[in-house]
């Protein structure tokens, strides 16, 4: 598969008693292949995989695969509290077609490179699927540094891409300096995308996509194209959503953005709540006043 465009990390749909919404997401899905996305990452962060029981992971595989498989690779996430269970999601997800895994830290604990480098090469070796580490510190407490990651990437050859979520550009230069263009870098913040891509990056495993796919692609094909004024200014119109999707109520925000666009709802599982009071009314505040200027830029180029 090729680690090339914007492939959104999907949320997962839910109904109001907070079961699987199958077929929300089946639309949903279907409208970011329609728009442009290369290729969909599921049970990620943003997809509320820390919520989901293994059997709902793999229902939310299943539904990819059957409604976008066949036009996109699709990429699961694979995270766990245990090496064991990491293990068995990832040959599951292989068994069922997925084209490639995203590889995290374990869930709720963080050590040393030992122990975590343990964990993922062992995961990367589970399978012969190509695989996407995934280093975002702030949230698992787990820094690959570039020098643990080039020595994963001598060690595995089915490791091929780096989801850098560490918001410091400087890590994209650090890795292709050590390993070159063994490995693929892929922007895992929204909101330094534009930064990313001017540092090497290839894709883009985006949150705001999730309601702005269409936006989006065209971003990012402007900023890997060197279109930097075009990209700038969209890249400016969108980042007050894309900052929503770097808060700690990343999740909730991103739902809320779909659901202003009529793509989704906002529910979510505890310990996630919805946001509500004088939060929702400054969130909702930014979302309307900048959809109403991207409206506004998108009725001008039209």
């Amino acid at each position: 598969m090729q680690w090339k465009g914007v492939m959104p990390a999907i949320t997962t749909g839910f109904k109001q008693d907070l079961t699987l919404d199958l077929a929300h997401m089946a639309k949903h899905l279907n409208w970011l292949v329609d728009n442009g996305c290369t290729g969909i990452v599921a049970n990620g962060t943003l997809g509320e995989a820390t919520s989901l029981s293994f059997d709902e992971k793999i229902q939310v595989l299943q539904i990819c695969i059957s409604t976008i498989g066949h036009r996109v690779p699709v990429i699961s996430g694979i995270g766990s509290t245990t090496t064991a269970q990491a293990v068995a999601l990832a040959e599951k997800a292989a068994a069922l077609g997925c084209a490639g895994l995203m590889v995290l830290p374990p869930y709720q604990y963080s050590t040393d490179w030992y122990e975590m480098k343990a964990h993922v090469a062992t995961v990367i070796k589970a399978t012969e699927l190509t695989c996407m580490l995934y280093n975002d510190p702030a949230t698992y407490g787990t820094d690959f540094l570039p020098e643990q990651i080039a020595e994963l990437a001598h060690e595995h050859k089915n490791l091929a891409v780096v989801k850098e979520a560490t918001t410091d550009v400087r890590r994209i230069t650090a890795i292709r300096a050590l390993v070159g263009d063994r490995l693929a870098i892929a922007v895992g913040m929204d909101d330094v995308l534009l930064e990313g891509v001017a540092a090497g990056a290839t894709s883009w495993v985006a949150g705001t996509a999730n309601a702005l796919p269409k936006e989006c692609v065209s971003l990012f094909n402007h900023a890997i194209q060197g279109n930097y004024d075009q990209a700038f200014h969209l890249y400016q119109s969108i980042m007050p959503l894309m900052r929503l999707n770097a808060v700690p109520k990343f999740v909730q925000m991103t739902k809320l953005l779909q659901q202003a666009v009529g793509q989704g709802n906002t529910f979510v599982r505890p310990p996630r709540l919805e946001v509500v009071g004088e939060e929702l009314e400054a969130a909702l505040e930014i979302v309307h006043t900048t959809l109403s200027r991207l409206a506004a830029i998108n009725s001008t180029n039209n």
